[in-house]
């Protein structure tokens, strides 16, 4: 890539006996303003100023490289000085640096991936290749150091070794550190013995993004940042050495070393793997704004149910049932806390994270207002989820064809976008859409309440079956938010049945480990020790080390006996209008015959473990068998 591109001649001042930063800096500016870089001096020199307040931009060998992120900069670009006498009082990331050789760069507020944004990154990156530094430094003439720009050193050969480091750098800007940074760190390895792989997440977005491969085998991470690591949940599982995108220009092995003694002294978690961030289809899309918009709605769910339960629990225990049902009383108010946190919250926090899932922060507004529509129709869910993906997508399209970019960025960021999409969300599901989807909604709700016998059981052992073919998984998920919509709109009786089979797969491991100890490692018996009490508290994931071990056999033992839990549930028309208060939801249950209705509840889940549980065992039999 040719890094004369983003300069000219011009641009290039040798032998100037300019004496302060500040002269320095103003010069360049003018420079580029000039040649038609920058269109207001005054803005992009305040620009640049505020930089500098953050961290220095004198590096070391001479070299210090200003830089600023404006509006006002019409093309990326950059601007040199080699000035005659140094400047000793630069502020620089090593204190002794005497700064002798200037680029100023000119960075566009919005250009992030564009060819202009990465030959300034590959600029940054050869200013850390010695060989590099010395020609360019010893050019005699404009022309030469013009020529120079495009000089390709002999890159050393990469090496890999047994130990590997995964870090990310980031700067303020995006830049100048982060890039320098990252050539610090993997040269240092080299010389170290260890592997180090960057991720720089700069001003083009992430780039060189680690593969799940780098991240599962790391040995430790490196965070040099001045500013948040995005998707951070990657690296949970790794010993983390955290410092200045700045450091590692001084003291890049220190902190290599710092973070191999940290891994030797840390114990490592256990890798998950995360997705490539390629680009997905609609359906996929959607897929996951809708478990995103049911990950954010569970803590409010668990909440206001759990809330509501204590207050009719506790009404129920010391005869406050009076106290309870007046409007005004202290204790009618907290349970209209829990109910609102349900009722009136759930559907539009659904609506809203599905949209940021789709288009980020700036789609919240519309998909909030997504939510509220759907309130305003009686849609529920069904128009609420509609109405997250229509707001998404419209943010989508607003960012594309209205970019937030040149003098009226924060305008259209902060005005545009939340009117329009407000405004279009709101004419689409109010008039046209939102009455049709509810009347499906409310047609589908009249449909679960009409069932009943064996119409019943099938549903609850479908539920059931949801429930534990992957343990909190998307497909737990789906379950889940079928019962809460059903339970938003009266039908009681889905999650009964949900609730009550999230107890059979921690039951069942418990059991099938205390019966049959000799079948089971010392790890699977340990684990059973516990998962008795999770399976208390409405916790499936427990038994999630047996399925991973042998996911077949396990998956279709306990989905067997869940799902005769949830058909017996179900049969019995037991209601629970209170999600997420686990075992706590026997005292809650909704049924003519509470006694009868609490020991179906609950003994269906103990029937259907020692069903799983006896499965269990015979598949492990057989495995055993096999091996």
């Amino acid at each position: 890539m040719e890094l004369s591109k983003l300069t000219n001649e011009s641009l290039i001042t040798l032998n100037s006996d300019l004496k302060t930063k500040q002269e320095v800096i103003q010069y360049l500016v003018s420079q580029l303003y000039q040649e038609g870089k920058i269109s207001d001096k005054k803005a992009f020199l305040a620009a640049v100023e505020e930089r500098e307040g953050l961290t220095p931009t004198g590096i070391d060998s001479g070299l210090a490289i200003p830089h600023g992120k404006s509006s006002a900069v019409k093309t990326a670009s950059f601007a040199v000085v080699i000035l005659n006498q140094p400047i000793e009082d630069w502020k620089s990331v090593v204190e002794t640096n005497k700064v002798r050789y200037v680029f100023l760069l000119a960075i566009p507020e919005n250009d992030e991936g564009s060819t202009q944004m990465q030959l300034l990154a590959e600029m940054m990156t050869k200013m850390s290749n010695e060989a590099y530094t010395n020609r360019l430094f010893a050019s005699q003439t404009t022309a030469e150091f013009y020529q120079n720009l495009d000089f390709n050193p002999n890159a050393d050969e990469i090496k890999t070794f047994d130990k590997s480091i995964v870090a990310v750098t980031a700067c303020a800007a995006g830049i100048a550190h982060t890039y320098m940074a990252a050539e610090a760190l993997v040269k240092a390895g080299q010389e170290m013995g260890v592997s180090v792989y960057v991720e720089k997440q700069g001003a083009n977005g992430i780039e060189d993004r680690h593969t799940n491969e780098k991240l599962k085998n790391a040995t430790a991470a490196i965070f040099a940042v001045d500013v948040a690591v995005k998707e951070e949940d990657r690296f949970s599982h790794l010993p983390i050495f955290r410092t200045k995108v700045s450091a590692p220009l001084k003291q890049a092995k220190e902190i290599i070393q710092q973070a191999l003694d940290m891994a030797e002294k840390t114990k490592r978690g256990e890798f998950i793997e995360h997705a490539d961030k390629t680009e997905k289809g609609f359906v996929e899309t959607v897929k996951e704004s809708v478990l995103t918009g049911i990950s954010h709605v569970i803590p409010l769910i668990v909440a206001g149910g759990m809330i509501a339960a204590i207050c009719v629990i506790g009404a129920r225990l010391f005869g406050f049932t009076e106290l309870l049902n007046t409007e005004g009383t202290w204790l009618f108010q907290i349970k209209a806390l829990g109910s609102t946190l349900l009722g009136t919250l759930m559907v539009p926090v659904l609506s809203a994270y599905m949209a940021y899932s789709i288009a980020e922060k700036p789609a919240l507004a519309a998909g909030f207002a997504a939510g509220l529509c759907a309130n305003m129709v009686n849609g529920g869910f069904l128009v609420g989820m509609l109405g997250g993906i229509l707001a998404g997508y419209t943010m989508r399209y607003l960012k594309k064809y209205i970019p937030a970019k040149g003098t009226f960025a924060g305008f259209v960021s902060f005005v545009v976008y939340p009117v329009l999409s407000c405004l279009i969300v709101g004419i689409v599901l109010l008039l046209i859409l939102g009455q049709p989807v509810a009347f499906i909604n409310s047609t589908l709700v009249n449909f679960l309440g009409s069932l009943s016998g064996s119409n019943a059981a099938l549903l609850g052992a479908v539920l059931g079956i949801m429930v534990s073919f992957d343990l909190g998984g998307p497909v737990n998920k789906a379950a889940y938010a079928f019962c809460v919509a059903a339970m938003a709109e009266g039908v009681l009786m889905p999650y009964c049945a949900f609730a009550s089979v999230k107890m059979v797969s921690a039951f069942a491991v418990t059991f099938a480990t205390k019966f049959k100890k000799d079948l089971f490692t010392p790890e699977e018996r340990e684990v059973g020790n516990s998962t008795w009490l999770l399976g208390l508290a409405g916790i499936t994931e427990g038994a999630i080390p047996f399925m991973m071990a042998d996911p077949v056999r396990v998956i279709i033992s306990l989905c067997t006996g869940s799902a005769v839990c949830g058909a017996i549930v179900a049969m019995f028309n037991i209601g629970l209008d209170v999600p997420g208060a686990g075992i706590f939801s026997i005292f809650v249950l909704t049924a003519d015959n509470m006694p009868v209705a609490m020991a179906v509840w609950f003994f269906s889940a103990v029937l259907g473990a020692i069903i799983s549980a006896a499965l269990l065992i015979e598949t492990r039999k057989q495995k055993l068998k096999k091996a």
